[in-house]
Protein backbone atom coordinates (compact mmCIF):
# COMPACT_ATOMS: atom_id res chain seq x y z
CA UNK A 1 0.00 0.00 0.00
CA UNK A 2 1.76 3.43 -1.03
CA UNK A 3 0.70 6.81 0.13
CA UNK A 4 -0.67 7.25 -3.79
CA UNK A 5 -2.63 4.42 -3.38
CA UNK A 6 -4.28 5.91 0.09
CA UNK A 7 -4.92 9.71 -1.31
CA UNK A 8 -6.65 7.93 -4.55
CA UNK A 9 -8.83 6.17 -2.23
CA UNK A 10 -9.86 9.10 -0.13
CA UNK A 11 -9.97 11.20 -3.57
CA UNK A 12 -12.53 8.12 -5.11
CA UNK A 13 -14.67 7.79 -1.94
CA UNK A 14 -15.57 11.40 -2.05
CA UNK A 15 -16.20 11.26 -5.08
CA UNK A 16 -18.71 8.51 -5.31
CA UNK A 17 -20.22 9.46 -2.13
CA UNK A 18 -20.86 12.80 -3.87
CA UNK A 19 -22.30 10.96 -6.98
CA UNK A 20 -25.20 9.84 -4.67
CA UNK A 21 -26.25 12.72 -3.70
CA UNK A 22 -25.97 14.30 -6.58
CA UNK A 23 -24.41 17.71 -6.56
CA UNK A 24 -22.11 19.06 -9.99
CA UNK A 25 -18.99 19.01 -7.99
CA UNK A 26 -19.20 14.98 -7.73
CA UNK A 27 -17.32 15.30 -11.24
CA UNK A 28 -13.81 17.34 -10.31
CA UNK A 29 -13.43 15.00 -7.71
CA UNK A 30 -14.25 11.98 -10.01
CA UNK A 31 -11.61 12.93 -12.34
CA UNK A 32 -8.70 13.47 -9.47
CA UNK A 33 -9.48 10.14 -8.05
CA UNK A 34 -9.53 8.48 -12.06
CA UNK A 35 -6.30 10.17 -12.58
CA UNK A 36 -4.02 9.08 -9.54
CA UNK A 37 -6.17 5.32 -10.50
CA UNK A 38 -4.95 5.77 -13.61
CA UNK A 39 -1.11 5.63 -12.62
CA UNK A 40 -1.76 2.59 -9.85
CA UNK A 41 -3.86 0.44 -12.09
CA UNK A 42 -0.74 0.73 -15.30
CA UNK A 43 1.97 0.10 -12.96
CA UNK A 44 -0.58 -3.57 -11.36
CA UNK A 45 -0.85 -4.48 -15.27
CA UNK A 46 -4.58 -3.82 -15.01
CA UNK A 47 -4.42 -2.22 -18.20
CA UNK A 48 -8.15 -2.12 -19.10
CA UNK A 49 -8.70 -0.48 -15.46
CA UNK A 50 -6.16 2.38 -16.22
CA UNK A 51 -7.29 2.98 -19.80
CA UNK A 52 -11.33 3.36 -18.33
CA UNK A 53 -9.58 5.85 -15.56
CA UNK A 54 -9.15 8.01 -18.85
CA UNK A 55 -12.91 7.29 -19.95
CA UNK A 56 -13.77 8.29 -16.26
CA UNK A 57 -12.07 11.30 -16.62
CA UNK A 58 -13.61 12.34 -20.16
CA UNK A 59 -17.08 11.22 -18.51
CA UNK A 60 -16.23 13.47 -15.45
CA UNK A 61 -16.01 16.14 -18.14
CA UNK A 62 -19.19 15.59 -19.55
CA UNK A 63 -21.11 15.07 -16.85
CA UNK A 64 -19.61 18.63 -15.30
CA UNK A 65 -21.58 20.22 -18.03
CA UNK A 66 -24.62 17.83 -18.29
CA UNK A 67 -25.75 17.58 -14.95
CA UNK A 68 -25.80 21.29 -14.87
CA UNK A 69 -25.82 23.91 -11.45
CA UNK A 70 -28.17 22.21 -9.81
CA UNK A 71 -27.25 18.30 -9.97
CA UNK A 72 -28.66 15.46 -11.12
CA UNK A 73 -32.13 14.88 -11.95
CA UNK A 74 -32.07 11.06 -12.27
CA UNK A 75 -34.78 9.50 -14.10
CA UNK A 76 -35.05 5.94 -15.26
CA UNK A 77 -34.48 4.28 -18.78
CA UNK A 78 -37.68 2.41 -20.88
CA UNK A 79 -37.22 -1.42 -20.44
CA UNK A 80 -36.52 -1.71 -24.39
CA UNK A 81 -33.42 0.45 -23.40
CA UNK A 82 -32.46 -1.62 -20.68
CA UNK A 83 -32.46 -5.14 -22.37
CA UNK A 84 -30.68 -3.15 -24.99
CA UNK A 85 -27.75 -2.24 -22.40
CA UNK A 86 -27.76 -5.87 -20.98
CA UNK A 87 -26.51 -6.92 -24.33
CA UNK A 88 -24.46 -4.19 -25.21
CA UNK A 89 -22.29 -5.21 -21.89
CA UNK A 90 -22.35 -8.87 -22.56
CA UNK A 91 -21.38 -8.30 -26.20
CA UNK A 92 -18.80 -5.84 -25.88
CA UNK A 93 -17.42 -7.90 -22.56
CA UNK A 94 -16.89 -11.17 -24.81
CA UNK A 95 -15.29 -9.21 -27.53
CA UNK A 96 -12.74 -7.15 -25.20
CA UNK A 97 -11.77 -10.43 -23.50
CA UNK A 98 -9.37 -11.88 -25.95
CA UNK A 99 -8.00 -8.76 -26.46
CA UNK A 100 -6.82 -8.62 -22.74
CA UNK A 101 -5.79 -11.96 -22.59
CA UNK A 102 -3.76 -11.42 -25.84
CA UNK A 103 -2.10 -8.07 -24.64
CA UNK A 104 -1.25 -10.24 -21.04
CA UNK A 105 -3.68 -8.25 -19.01
CA UNK A 106 -3.24 -9.34 -15.30
CA UNK A 107 -7.10 -10.36 -14.85
CA UNK A 108 -9.05 -10.60 -18.76
CA UNK A 109 -12.42 -11.30 -17.28
CA UNK A 110 -13.19 -9.29 -14.62
CA UNK A 111 -11.27 -6.35 -16.41
CA UNK A 112 -13.10 -6.94 -20.02
CA UNK A 113 -16.98 -7.12 -17.96
CA UNK A 114 -15.62 -4.43 -15.24
CA UNK A 115 -14.50 -2.25 -17.93
CA UNK A 116 -17.41 -2.02 -20.60
CA UNK A 117 -20.16 -2.16 -17.37
CA UNK A 118 -18.05 0.57 -15.94
CA UNK A 119 -18.65 2.46 -19.13
CA UNK A 120 -22.21 1.75 -19.44
CA UNK A 121 -22.83 2.80 -15.73
CA UNK A 122 -20.55 5.78 -15.80
CA UNK A 123 -22.71 7.12 -19.03
CA UNK A 124 -26.10 6.09 -17.37
CA UNK A 125 -24.51 8.56 -14.30
CA UNK A 126 -23.87 11.22 -16.98
CA UNK A 127 -27.15 10.54 -18.85
CA UNK A 128 -28.97 10.77 -14.98
CA UNK A 129 -30.83 7.14 -14.93
CA UNK A 130 -30.84 5.54 -11.88
CA UNK A 131 -29.83 2.09 -13.30
CA UNK A 132 -26.60 3.11 -13.57
CA UNK A 133 -26.12 1.90 -9.41
CA UNK A 134 -27.28 -1.49 -10.55
CA UNK A 135 -24.53 -1.98 -13.10
CA UNK A 136 -21.88 -0.16 -10.29
CA UNK A 137 -22.75 -2.48 -8.10
CA UNK A 138 -22.10 -5.84 -9.95
CA UNK A 139 -19.08 -4.17 -11.02
CA UNK A 140 -17.81 -3.30 -7.90
CA UNK A 141 -18.22 -6.89 -6.44
CA UNK A 142 -16.51 -8.02 -9.58
CA UNK A 143 -13.12 -5.40 -8.99
CA UNK A 144 -13.41 -5.84 -5.25
CA UNK A 145 -12.27 -9.53 -5.95
CA UNK A 146 -10.03 -8.63 -8.44
CA UNK A 147 -7.59 -6.05 -7.05
CA UNK A 148 -7.99 -8.16 -3.35
CA UNK A 149 -6.54 -10.87 -5.21
CA UNK A 150 -3.84 -8.48 -6.84
CA UNK A 151 -2.73 -7.39 -3.69
CA UNK A 152 -4.60 -3.85 -3.69
CA UNK A 153 -5.86 -4.52 -0.43
CA UNK A 154 -7.05 -0.77 0.19
CA UNK A 155 -8.69 -0.80 -3.41
CA UNK A 156 -9.96 -3.58 -2.57
CA UNK A 157 -11.41 -2.51 0.58
CA UNK A 158 -12.81 1.13 -1.53
CA UNK A 159 -14.54 -1.27 -3.78
CA UNK A 160 -16.48 -3.16 -1.09
CA UNK A 161 -17.16 0.25 0.00
CA UNK A 162 -18.34 1.36 -3.28
CA UNK A 163 -20.68 -1.46 -3.54
CA UNK A 164 -22.07 -0.16 -0.34
CA UNK A 165 -22.35 3.11 -1.39
CA UNK A 166 -23.54 1.67 -5.05
CA UNK A 167 -26.71 0.52 -3.43
CA UNK A 168 -27.55 3.25 -1.22
CA UNK A 169 -27.18 5.18 -5.02
CA UNK A 170 -29.74 2.60 -6.31
CA UNK A 171 -32.00 3.48 -3.98
CA UNK A 172 -31.61 7.28 -3.53
CA UNK A 173 -31.74 7.27 -6.83
CA UNK A 174 -34.63 5.45 -7.85
CA UNK A 175 -36.88 7.24 -5.21
CA UNK A 176 -35.78 10.57 -7.21
CA UNK A 177 -36.33 9.20 -10.47
CA UNK A 178 -39.94 8.11 -9.47
CA UNK A 179 -40.41 11.99 -8.06
CA UNK A 180 -38.51 13.28 -11.63
CA UNK A 181 -40.79 11.14 -13.41
CA UNK A 182 -44.27 12.84 -12.12
CA UNK A 183 -42.75 16.85 -12.60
Amino acid sequence: MSVLEVIAFATSLIAVILGVLGPRITWPWWSAGSLLYAYIFFQSAYYASAALQLVFIVGAIWGWLGWGPKGAKPKNLATKNRLLLASVIVFFALALWPILTNIGAASSVIESFGFVGSVCAQLLMIWQKFEAWPIWLIVNIAYTYQYFTGALYLTSFLYVIFSCIAIWGWVRWKKESIKNELQ
